[in-house]
């Protein structure tokens, strides 16, 4: 599976990304609304992000506590829209492997995504999310 498609696939339900963004929902609904991130949804309208949406939050939520307000978060991180290649996508393909993919399985690919260095790209906050990993 191509990279960009694995990091724009609508994996987490906003209850995930609350739990690994300490986030509130009301939150993550306003960065959305603000057009910072932009989740996928569901046929019932339930929003899914990506691991770019959880990046992208993380990085905001950074930003935030930085003193940073919301104009200059816009001016530091452009925003995204629904048909930008950084838009959350719900394909036929991602959401088949959505449903294939466990909770333990969905932890294992973002822990590999966490590690993962990609040139040109900052990292994953990978202090805050790796709480969310047992010490096997």
């Amino acid at each position: 599976m191509a990279d960009d498609l694995r990091r724009n696939m609508a994996l987490f339900p906003i209850g995930i990304v609350m739990k690994l963004t300490d986030l509130t929902a009301r939150q993550i609904r306003y960065y959305e609304q603000h057009e910072l991130i932009v989740p996928a949804r569901t046929s019932g309208n339930q929003r899914l992000f990506s691991f770019n949406d959880v990046e992208r939050l993380l990085e905001i939520k950074s930003l935030i506590e930085k003193g940073v307000n919301i104009a200059g978060i816009k001016q530091v991180m452009n925003p995204v829209s629904k048909e930008s290649e950084e838009a959350t996508v719900v394909s036929e393909q991602s959401e088949v492997k959505r449903r294939e993919l466990s909770d333990t399985q969905l932890h294992r690919l973002l822990k590999q995504q966490l590690m993962e260095k990609r040139p040109g790209k900052a990292s994953m906050i990978q202090g805050q999310l790796s709480r969310f990993y047992n010490k096997n």
